[in-house]
């Protein structure tokens, strides 16, 4: 019976969520809808960031299921772009529940953002180990992030100015070029200037560490290691 009340508490706030003009409900609105007390949605949820935190994983997770039974690829630099693709188309889809998602009012960041962190920092991680990469993974990932967000949530929020879908293209390509290597073999593309192959070194030997554990170093050498070349991979260039 306890889970069937969480159930139905969780089911009918995200209904009211997605109806709701501006994506904000009530807890009060939840109980009645749902047909329980008050003490029921606390005692499950905690409070109302609780129950909105719930709410986003609940409606997150189809598109993250997605994204986990996707697997691993051999080409991480294409996982990457449809990852932000798919990001934003499922933006698109679930308004109010992405600015919900978004929400400065939401103080904990709901798992399923955590989730979709980790799996686009591992498929930079991916690329790194491939030489792809001109920053460290996790550097990228706030770079991609933060990007990936801003465009899905300005094409959301600002349709009348943001009417276009290239413009989440154009900012994707522009800014895979900042952290990634050309696409083309080193062979077949024009030499790179050095100071972009070290830190692009530098990113790939860390990288490495992490997938091999450590190549015989000791966790504490290991951790100094990949601190000293993340260090490098992300030292902006001189001048």
């Amino acid at each position: 019976m306890s889970t069937s009340t969480r159930t139905r508490i969780l089911e009918v706030a995200a209904a009211l969520v997605r109806e709701s003009p501006d994506g904000d409900i009530s807890t009060r609105a939840v109980c009645e809808a749902a047909k329980v007390g008050a003490p029921a949605l606390y005692r499950h949820f905690g409070d109302k960031e609780g129950l909105l935190s719930a709410v986003v994983d609940h409606g997150f997770e189809k598109y993250l299921a997605t994204k986990r039974e996707r697997g691993e690829t051999t080409d991480a630099v294409e996982d990457l772009r449809q990852g932000w693709d798919s990001h934003v188309a499922f933006a698109l889809d679930n308004r109010n529940l992405y600015r919900l998602m978004n929400s400065p009012a939401m103080r904990t960041p709901p798992a399923a953002a955590l989730e979709s962190h980790r799996i686009l920092t591992g498929d930079l991680e991916r690329a790194a180990a491939q030489g792809r990469m001109r920053v460290a993974p996790e550097l990228a990932a706030q770079m991609i992030m933060s990007a990936n967000v801003g465009v899905a949530l300005m094409l959301v929020s600002r349709p009348a100015t943001f009417d276009d879908i290239e413009v989440s293209h154009r900012v994707r390509d522009a800014l895979h070029a900042t952290v990634l290597t050309p696409e083309l073999p080193q062979e077949q593309s024009p030499r790179a200037p050095a100071e972009a192959e070290v830190p692009t070194a530098a990113a790939r030997l860390s990288a490495l560490l992490r997938k091999e554990h450590g190549a015989g170093l000791s966790t504490a050498e290991a951790a100094l290691m990949r601190e000293w070349l993340d260090r490098v991979a992300n030292a902006r260039p001189e001048g």
